[in-house]
């Protein structure tokens, strides 16, 4: 070629990449300097954000009252259990607190466990390849309850009784949402099964005339007297140990005790056995909330605090880890470089999620010391193509990084990406079992919850669980988790994650606080399945190294892998598979593609995240909610 001609040609190249990069710029910033669909919370006093606007009400009334932000945040569990945000209360709750008084971050595992006889065998003989999507045999024992009033009685200031006050009116009676009322009645056949969830949820039920709308309607008054008569007795025997001298704290527990040891509990087992569940009053009677030490690392500056591998909150952590000697900032926000590089660094940590997370109260015990290495980050690092994504991922060898052996060696050699499929021979009892596709199981799921107080308190939530169509046990008006399903029934997917009796699922909740210099910086937290710390690193990111207000970044656009395995239903991988918004420009999209992903464009790329951001030069608090669903918050 002449030299002249390859002068023009080179000139021409890299007037393009300007090009491109001053666009990029462009798109960066006005990502970042966004004007945001819904304004910034500012509050002195208080913050309550979740995932409805009753429910954030509900944490208002609690503060208005003198509560803290621990019984504001149980009263806004309380509430959005009882409006059955995609979770009821036989769920299961997860959390993180920060304490002002200690310093000190603490965990709340108040997951559920697998009932007695739920084996893997079990299953097997019933023609299943994983544990059912929904119905008595997908139930573990129910968490939230417990949850609620552990973090009530160890924390809070309030009674139980005035803590559940709002739940208790909800219960009379709410004026049910126009997409919950049509998402009951989408499930009306499935609900039907069971003659205790129907009398709940179809009211209007007519055998006579079966294209009769069976569900309320938005805006009816939606009524459960038996979850109410529940709420009541919980009340009651507080009242009672309380007359009989008991302090605040016994007098909670006391309700507790009755929840998982006396009436209710002995009515939640004799419900579900009746249409073959497998609990007994022993399971629920062993089963116990655990104030835990959550696990953290520091990105930066920044200690980032999640619950341990019974959720796959440690993924996050991993990711910064990974992610921390990388110049992201550089790239430019949302370039095909910054979302191949989040997407291969999630790869890899998803991928030792799906192989070494599991219920660290049952053997064999996790591997998170080496899990969460930095050294173990370095290597994991350098497995990243920066051309071109893997397909293959596989967990890696966390153990030597801990000073250990791996007690699975030869399973880590024969791991498979790709798992068992649900069409296998002898699923038909999975089958059956199906309802939620691989993309409603990834997008829906849970609510979250953000409250902090001007005495320092700071809470995060993403509580699950028990949701519709859910099973609800007996005459006490509790719906049943269907959190069953995310165990293996094969240790050669993951040996610390198979089902048996007393053992808790790996989950996907996640709750998230950040501290800087010893202070909370943020607490934050967001619906969804696998989605979860998927848009939780971005969101983190966006804030960190973006500079995004928590509003800007809430809203800002995310995208999302597939290529981990599923926690529900079959489990599935779709290695490649990258979901983004139509904001992202189409050359940005064309890139991606060269570099092996199979991009789609989505009106909803990721869930709706909950946030409160600490500005501390200021002394006020900032919440934030992403710009779509019904989350939302109230400050003062």
């Amino acid at each position: 070629m002449p030299i002249s001609l390859h002068l023009v040609f080179t000139t021409r190249r890299a007037a393009f990449v300007l090009s491109c990069f001053v666009s990029l710029m462009c798109f960066a910033g006005s990502v970042i300097a966004q004007k945001t669909a819904k304004p910034v919370l500012h509050g002195k006093h208080w913050v309550a954000v979740t995932g409805k606007p009753l429910a954030a009400t509900a944490g208002a009334m609690i503060f208005s009252r003198g509560g803290n932000a621990v019984d504001a945040a149980c009263a806004m569990l309380g509430a959005t259990s009882t409006m059955w945000d995609t979770l009821g209360w036989g769920g299961e709750t997860q959390a993180l607190i920060y304490n002002p008084h200690t310093g000190e971050v603490k965990g709340i595992n108040a997951l559920g466990v697998a009932p007695s006889g739920a084996t893997a065998e079990f299953f097997h003989e019933k023609g299943m390849v994983y544990p059912p999507e929904y119905g008595p045999l997908a139930a573990v024992t129910p968490g939230t309850p417990g949850g609620l009033m552990v973090m009530l009685a160890e924390y809070g200031k309030l009674s139980l009784a005035e803590v559940l006050a709002p739940s208790m009116q909800m219960a009379e009676g709410y004026p049910i949402e126009g997409v919950q009322a049509d998402n009951i009645e989408r499930r009306r056949e499935v609900i039907s099964q069971w003659s205790y969830s129907k009398a709940v949820f179809l009211p209007h039920a007519n055998d006579e005339d079966p294209e009769q709308r069976a569900a309320p309607v938005a805006g009816e008054m939606f009524r459960q007297a038996d979850l109410l008569t529940t709420l009541q007795k919980l009340v009651e025997t507080e009242a009672q140990a309380l007359a009989a001298g008991k302090t605040r704290k016994q007098a909670i527990y006391a309700a507790y005790d009755r929840f998982y040891r006396g009436d209710i509990a002995k009515e939640i087992v004799r419900s579900s056995q009746e249409y073959g569940g497998l609990f007994t009053l022993d399971d629920l009677d062993k089963w116990q909330v655990h104030i835990e030490e959550p696990v953290s690392t520091n990105y930066k500056g920044v200690d980032v605090y999640k619950l341990t591998t019974w959720v796959q909150g440690p993924v996050l952590l991993q990711a910064l880890n990974i992610l921390e000697k990388i110049d992201l900032k550089s790239m430019g926000y949302n370039s095909a470089r910054y979302i191949h590089t989040l997407y291969q660094a999630m790869n890899l940590s998803f991928a030792d999620r799906d192989f070494y997370y599991g219920d660290p109260y049952v053997p064999p015990a996790e591997p998170v010391e080496g899990l969460l290495s930095k050294q173990y980050a370095d290597q994991r690092r350098a497995l990243i193509d920066p051309q071109k994504n893997n397909v293959e991922t596989r967990p890696g060898d966390p153990y030597p990084f801990q000073d250990d052996e791996n007690p699975f060696s030869e399973l880590l050699r024969n791991w498979s990406p790709i798992p068992p499929s649900a069409d296998a021979e002898g699923a038909e009892g999975f089958q059956q079992a199906m309802l939620m596709s691989r993309e409603e199981s990834f997008l829906a799921g849970t609510t979250s919850i953000q409250a902090a107080d001007a005495e320092g308190w700071v809470v995060s939530i993403t509580p699950s669980g028990g949701w519709i169509p859910a099973f609800i046990a007996g005459s006490t008006g509790v719906g049943l988790s269907q959190r069953m399903q995310s165990f293996v029934l094969s240790e050669k997917m993951n040996p610390y994650n198979v089902v048996q009796p007393g053992q808790r699922p790996r989950a996907t909740l996640t709750p998230s606080i950040a501290l800087k210099d010893g202070k909370p910086m943020m607490a934050f937290s967001v619906q969804g399945g696998d989605t979860q710390d998927q848009n939780l690193l971005q969101f983190f990111l966006n804030m960190v190294e973006f500079d995004m207000n928590v509003q800007q970044a809430a809203e800002a656009p995310n995208f999302t892998s597939y290529q981990m395995q599923s926690s529900f239903g079959a489990h599935e991988s779709e290695p490649g598979r990258l979901s983004v918004s139509p904001l992202l420009p189409e050359w940005v999209r064309s890139e991606l593609g060269g570099m092996g992903y199979k991009v789609e464009a989505n009106k909803r790329p990721y869930s709706p995240i909950t946030a409160i951001y600490f500005d501390r030069q200021n002394g006020s608090m900032w919440g934030g909610a992403s710009d779509y669903g019904d989350d939302y918050g109230i400050a003062w």
